[in-house]
């Protein structure tokens, strides 16, 4: 949030504030958390409420982190926002960056289905060399065409079209998506066709293992957030096996395609069979940030066309190579900004290396 010169003026007039905040800077800085707390902070996307408390939500596997709070009375005033009780502010004692947490490791290594994306990043940051082991048995899982919808009611129309049919073929079915929201927003079409089926979000994370579990039963739906359940193997019934597998629907693209390949690789695990696709909308966050409105209409697919289907990969393809390049690059300034620090705190001795 930056603020206008109109918007500085209205800043700064008269109002009845306690007198730290009748400074200039301090007044500037509430008025833009005020304004991140309204507009870029929405609720069932990056937070809950929970018991009359607001709880963060951690975007990139839709769990709830109920000890995490926002700084600098943000969090405050989302609290106020919603209407809750005031929690009591907290502050930043000390900080670093997980690159200089993990080097501090005397061993360091991992393990991840996902690794050889990064490996360039994981040699520069940590001397780490990937090396690919060969999966226990051949993959057979069958990646169907993605498809792209004009509008967010008919992607969801298409996810549960999709879903149902998938079941009555005897399938179970994991839908994936990114929010609370959208998991509501799935759960709520399929509702309205009065089809059976289990949503499992920050929401219901207490049953996150036993839910995930069932997952692989015949004919069963499931709605999770992306990365519910994982550490959980979804272990398919005879019935399932027989039908083709457990079918994975990506309702959303992520900045980074190694999301969205972790919720691929639900299916079609150690040899079984499986299927995959992605339905999104061109209103979709990835789409939505990268690319031009003519652009993203070029991706609707009405009649399954391959051309319109090859243009939505290229196009998906390049904004996600834009946005890592973006996170990569904001990764490695924080790392220098981190090092600087060390540097200029260089008595502070072994600690803050």
């Amino acid at each position: 949030i930056e603020l206008l010169p109109e918007g500085f003026v209205v800043a700064m007039a008269p109002a009845a504030l306690p007198a730290a905040f009748q400074a200039r800077e301090w007044r500037v800085r509430l008025v833009q958390q005020a304004l991140q707390a309204l507009h870029l902070y929405h609720r069932d996307q990056q937070y809950i409420l929970n018991e009359g408390k607001v709880q963060i939500v951690d975007e990139s596997t839709g769990r709830v982190m109920p000890d995490r709070s926002w700084e600098h009375g943000l969090h405050q005033l989302i609290e106020t926002k919603e209407g809750v009780a005031l929690s009591e502010g907290r502050g930043a004692v000390a900080r670093m960056t997980f690159q200089r947490f993990f080097r501090r490791y005397h061993l360091l290594s991992g393990l991840s289905g996902t690794a050889a994306e990064a490996a360039r990043e994981l040699w520069q940051t940590y001397e780490l060399k990937v090396r690919r082991i060969p999966p226990n048995r051949p993959c057979i899982r069958l990646l169907l065409p993605a498809q792209c919808t004009k509008t967010e009611a008919d992607k969801w129309a298409a996810v549960a079209s999709e879903a149902v049919a998938a079941s009555q073929r005897g399938q179970p079915v994991l839908v994936g998506t990114r929010s609370v929201q959208a998991s509501e927003a799935v759960s709520a079409e399929l509702t309205n066709r009065n089809v059976a089926h289990v949503v499992l979000n920050a929401r219901h994370d207490a049953l996150e293992h036993q839910l995930v579990q069932q997952a692989g039963t015949a004919g069963r739906i499931t709605v999770a957030t992306n990365m519910a359940g994982r550490g959980t193997d979804i272990k398919l019934d005879a019935q399932a096996k027989a039908a083709g597998g457990l079918h994975v629907l990506l309702t959303e693209f992520h900045e980074s395609p190694r999301v969205d390949r972790q919720l691929i690789g639900r299916a079609a695990r150690q040899g079984d069979p499986g299927s995959a696709r992605a339905i999104v909308a061109v209103s979709d966050g990835l789409l939505a940030q990268s690319l031009s409105g003519l652009l993203r209409m070029a991706c609707v697919d009405k009649s399954g066309s391959a051309w319109r289907r090859w243009c939505l990969s290229l196009l998906v393809h390049l904004a996600q190579v834009r946005a890592e390049r973006a996170a990569r690059t904001a990764r490695a300034g924080a790392m220098r900004n981190d090092e600087e620090v060390g540097r200029l705190l260089g008595f502070a001795g072994e600690r803050w290396r």
